[in-house]
């Protein structure tokens, strides 16, 4: 028997703007990136600090929440998949691939600007379970949550 599970949780800063694009059927998409920074000590005491850097896209209502909430800098928890995208290289020749995450639920952390969702801690989150891709079919409504609990202040994630 096999087994296979695929959730991601992710918790950063924005690198960039989101940028949304809209399909011919009013579909839209959102590719965004967060920076996740993990603060740790080496054997001998020094501190030292790495930052990992991801590419997120997020389809439906939550893309265009997205767009409409969310800019480079701001903090945000991300739950969805893992989703490897390959192509040949039109220069190249070569084949290339990409590793992502394609987000469920996009949910601020902080309280910069304001929010959706009545401010802070807004959920904006779509039922994206019955696609191959993360296409929902029809666009969703952000995730029927109440306000987050308040994040820690510290580099380390709540769970």
């Amino acid at each position: 028997m096999s087994f296979n599970y695929n959730k991601v949780f992710l918790a950063g800063n924005l690198t960039r703007d989101p940028q949304v694009r809209f399909f011919a059927n009013e579909r839209a998409v959102a590719d965004f990136g967060l920076a996740i920074n993990r603060r740790y000590k080496t054997a001998d005491g020094q501190a030292k600090e790495e930052t990992t850097f991801i590419d997120v896209e997020a389809w439906g209502r939550t893309a265009e929440l997205v767009g409409q909430y969310l800019t480079k800098g701001r903090g945000c928890f991300v739950e969805g998949r893992l989703k490897l995208d390959s192509w040949d290289d039109k220069e190249s020749g070569q084949k290339r691939s990409k590793l992502k995450v394609v987000a469920d639920v996009v949910q601020f952390v902080d309280s910069r600007g304001g929010g959706a969702g009545g401010g802070p801690g807004g959920s904006l989150g779509g039922n994206n379970a019955g696609s191959a891709d993360g296409e929902d079919d029809a666009p969703s409504a952000p995730a029927a949550r109440g306000p987050a609990p308040a994040a820690p202040l510290d580099d380390e994630p709540p769970f």
